[in-house]
């Protein structure tokens, strides 16, 4: 389209400048011709009145001589036979006796070519006998185009200027016609090979703008199909593993035997099946950008809804349970969904590795540009903080898929944040979620995250996480 656009432009142009330049140049052609033939019909009439009064052939030679065109000697005086007296001629005829008598028969101003280049005006003078002298004066060939050559120059010079420009505006409104639709055939291409963050610039022509603003709203609504999708899958699984957590844990009461040995191997295998879709579901989850204002929960709120899951399940086993800090609404740009996942997770690792009856604590604390949500309990705590977080991230290890703290990862860090795992004030293990509010990186302006260091993680011990 852009090469067909600056072909057509300078097709249009080049006919339009030889349409104008060509006849203008003729003109000014002609017109440097007829200022010559002018300037020789001039310098003829400065001999009229001399031929009026005398034909005597020494007067009229110093006559001719006088004038400017005598001499240059381009100036010659044709005189006929007067009576008894022979004819004259003063100067350097170039024209002919033939051209020198139709011109004194026609009575009128006649040219005539004159061999090795130029022309000769001819103009015919009445004298007092009543005869007709002819007057001829030589115009050379350089004095008849003088200024054309020049004129055809600046006229192809204008003409070429005009043929670049109209090529070089019809290249940037091509640019501007095509660049549009080459974004939205790339956002069409990387769409299509799985890359659903693609999206195309509303901009350029009114026709290209409506087809980006209908590819953005069509990607947007399969960016949030798919996103349902697999967020229904990865829910419903995770809603099976919280129940499965207390199958595990009541499956300790059955004692020994054949019986309660496959019961729990049957939970443990159960167990891992729904972390395995849980996983599978979130890896292949699509990045579809930061989540737009408006969107997120209440940390709070939703809190309070898991905390009063997992106090029937601490009554039970005789755990004191200490909640701070949500009795305000707190804002954050995670979906619910996902931070029930994440809280579940790490609750659940309270629930299997610390001992029945040892207390835990949830807080939440807003930090301005962040907030934090603290897990901690009593229990023996983490011997290799590191390794604890590593397990998270791949999940590569027999019996422990890494969900745990892979999915309370995955919360913080899309907002920015991060997890962190250290000493808490109960003796135990703590687990500190930042979650950015911001984009930015929940430690603040400085960069540098407070809470617990690498030395103080390397004091603790006791248990693992999944």
């Amino acid at each position: 389209m852009r090469w067909a656009l600056v072909k057509v432009c300078l097709a249009v142009t080049a006919m339009v400048v030889v349409a104008f330049a060509v006849p203008l140049g003729l003109v000014v052609q002609e017109m440097a011709s007829d200022r010559a033939f002018s300037n020789a019909e001039r310098q003829a009439a400065t001999i009229g009145p001399t031929l009026s009064i005398t034909t005597d052939p020494t007067q009229l030679r110093k006559a001719v001589e006088s004038t400017q065109m005598g001499a240059a000697r381009r100036m010659a005086v044709h005189v006929p036979a007067i009576g008894d007296s022979p004819p004259v001629g003063i100067g350097e005829g170039r024209a002919g006796e033939r051209a020198v008598a139709e011109t004194r028969r026609m009575g009128r101003a006649t040219t005539a070519k004159v061999s090795g280049g130029g022309s000769a005006l001819l103009q015919p003078t009445a004298l007092g006998s009543g005869d007709i002298a002819v007057v001829e004066i030589f115009v050379p060939e350089s004095e008849v185009s003088n200024g054309v050559a020049t004129a055809w120059l600046v006229l192809a010079g204008v003409g070429l200027a005009l043929i670049v420009g109209s090529v070089a505006v019809a290249d940037r409104l091509g640019a501007r016609l095509v660049r549009p639709a080459e974004r939205l055939a790339d956002a069409a291409h990387q769409l299509g090979e799985g890359r659903l963050g693609a999206r195309v610039p509303e901009a350029g022509p009114k026709e290209l703008r409506s087809a980006a603003v209908a590819f953005n709203a069509m990607a947007d609504q399969v960016v949030e199909l798919l996103a349902n999708e697999r967020e229904l899958a990865a829910d419903l699984s995770h809603r099976l593993r919280t129940p499965l957590t207390v199958l595990r844990l009541n499956t300790a009461s059955l004692g020994d035997g054949p019986a309660a040995e496959q019961t729990r191997a049957a939970v443990e295998q159960l167990e891992r099946e729904v972390d395995t879709i849980i996983r599978t579901a979130r890896e292949q989850r699509p990045a579809t950008g930061l989540v737009g204002a408006g969107a997120g929960c209440d940390a709070s709120e939703v809190i309070r809804d898991r905390m009063d899951f997992w106090s029937a399940l601490a009554e039970d086993e005789g755990r004191e349970v200490r909640l701070a800090g949500v009795d305000r609404t707190v804002r954050i740009p995670v979906a619910r969904p996902e931070l029930a996942a994440a809280l579940d997770a790490m609750l659940g690792n309270v629930f299997r590795h610390t001992p029945e009856g040892t207390p835990f604590a949830v807080d939440v604390h807003d930090a301005g540009d962040a907030v934090i949500v603290l897990v901690s309990d009593a229990g023996p705590g983490i011997s290799d903080p590191d390794a604890a977080l590593r397990r998270g991230n791949d999940g590569g290890r027999d019996g422990s898929t890494g969900l745990g703290l892979d999915i309370v990862r995955r919360v913080a860090e899309s907002t920015g944040g991060d997890v962190r795992l250290g000493r808490s004030v109960l003796g135990g293990t703590e687990v500190r979620v930042w979650i950015g509010l911001d984009g930015r990186s929940a430690g603040g302006p400085s960069g540098g995250r407070p809470g617990r260091g690498r030395r103080g993680n390397r004091r603790n011990r006791g248990r693992a996480t999944p």
